[in-house]
């Protein structure tokens, strides 16, 4: 598969070398030269796979002869070694798209543990040292740090706004030390984001540490997450496939973009919902057509709190290439007090959520009409957000093991500003 830079269509790379990359020049983002469509009879045979053949079938028409298809399906076999997605009925004609079963109990198992497979299997003939340099709202910290951790010649790097994650979050993958190291930035995401760029710009600290990136601006962990969209067709009766809605808690935009991914390869999801908090970057500008961020504040849906996501040029371009109207993409946002009050709603019909799938499931029940059917993404387990949802809900969330496992650990984390140039001496010297 070859893939050209979103900021200079004349650079084009293969797939390796885009996962091996992470980033273009200029910082930017490789998207597909080709996208695949799949007829309705492949999509009929497709629908009847189990989710691994099907993943690795999927995953096969975007990366074409690089891998075998028998190293494909071993490969995703090994990074999908964790439960599944679970449709868990919430309404009538509305159900939660759980997928956050896996180790890390965030959506972001799939994509991170898919990248470190394929990475390991790019690395495999060869002694490179790697550098994983990621900035993270929340859970792709844990989720790349557990798919990466003891790997061979791999080094992880993740930054993180201090303060502004949950401590359960923070547990999760500053606590394990060795070939992980985690930075608490004083400062937000946006911030954090921005360090990643500028370091990916800097040709000496990317030739010296063999830089690369783990957030969805790397191709390999968004192409992974269309993978449950066709999970989750597969497991709906057929009565609730047609008019069928999607909504989406949207931070970096990467969800969205693979659910988009999903529809253009011919999976038949009517439309999509995006789903954001106060810092609502994308709802404003498909209302009014200005492309105007304001400064990150803090929510108690703190993954979201993101004001330039990364993938919205994806978005775009998809829709350019697919002749798409984004006229067409549903979008909403939802203050704090709405989002509480939206969790006590789901409590009272006997589902406990998190903050970030409740601000979901209040547009797709706003948004939804009567002859349509709607699923919304829980992109995290509840229990990372214990004691937020305790206060809200009065209620005991218990612990699962997995968390069980590192929240008495001791933190790792070193303190820095957000300068560059100590985030680069700080990437030499170590």
């Amino acid at each position: 598969m070859k893939l050209y830079n979103l900021k200079n269509h004349s650079e084009e790379v293969s797939f390796s070398e885009a996962v091996k990359l992470g980033l273009g020049t200029n910082q930017g983002l490789f998207f597909p030269t080709e996208l695949p469509e799949i007829s309705k009879k492949q999509l009929d045979q497709i629908l009847k796979m189990d989710f691994i053949s099907r993943s690795s079938k999927i995953l096969g028409l975007f990366i074409g002869n690089e891998i075998s298809k028998k190293d494909l399906y071993k490969t995703v076999q090994k990074s999908f070694d964790f439960p599944g997605p679970i449709i868990h009925k919430v309404e009538k004609n509305i159900s939660c798209l759980e997928v956050f079963h896996g180790p890390t109990l965030a959506f972001k198992d799939f994509g991170a543990r898919f990248m470190a497979q394929i990475l390991s299997y790019f690395n495999k003939n060869n002694d490179e040292y790697v550098t994983i340099l990621t900035a993270t709202s929340g859970d792709t910290g844990a989720a790349v740090a557990h798919a990466f951790y003891k790997m061979h010649n791999i080094r992880v790097v993740i930054l993180y706004p201090k303060g502004k994650i949950s401590e359960f979050q923070k547990k999760m993958f500053c606590t394990l030390g060795k070939n992980i190291t985690t930075i608490a930035i004083d400062g937000s995401f946006d911030d954090c984001q921005s360090l990643v760029k500028q370091a990916f710009q800097d040709e000496q600290l990317r030739k010296k540490t063999g830089l690369n990136s783990a957030n969805s601006i790397n191709i390999s962990r968004l192409l992974a997450q269309i993978c449950y969209y066709f999970e989750a067709y597969s497991m709906l009766p057929e009565n609730n496939r047609n008019k069928l809605i999607i909504s989406i808690p949207c931070g970096n935009f990467g969800n969205l973009t693979a659910g988009l991914l999903a529809k253009s390869l011919g999976l038949p999801i009517q439309s999509f919902i995006a789903a954001t908090n106060s810092n609502d970057t994308v709802p404003r500008f498909l209302k009014t057509g200005i492309w105007k961020p304001n400064k990150t504040v803090s929510t108690i849906s703190n993954a979201m709190d993101i004001s330039q996501p990364n993938n919205w040029p994806r978005v775009e371009e998809l829709f350019k290439r697919k002749k798409w109207n984004l006229k067409d993409l549903g979008y909403g946002s939802l203050s704090d007090t709405l989002t509480k009050e939206t969790l006590l709603n789901l409590h009272k019909i006997n589902y406990i959520s998190e903050p970030h799938a409740a601000i979901a499931y209040r547009l797709l029940k706003k948004q939804l009409k009567k002859d349509e059917y709607g699923l919304f993404l829980g992109t995290a387990h509840p229990s990372k957000f214990k004691t937020t949802i305790e206060k809200i809900l009065n209620t005991t969330i218990p612990i699962p093991q997995e968390l069980l496992n590192q929240i008495n650990l001791p933190s790792l984390s070193y303190n820095m500003v957000p300068n560059f140039l100590q985030l680069k001496d700080f990437l030499l010297k170590k």
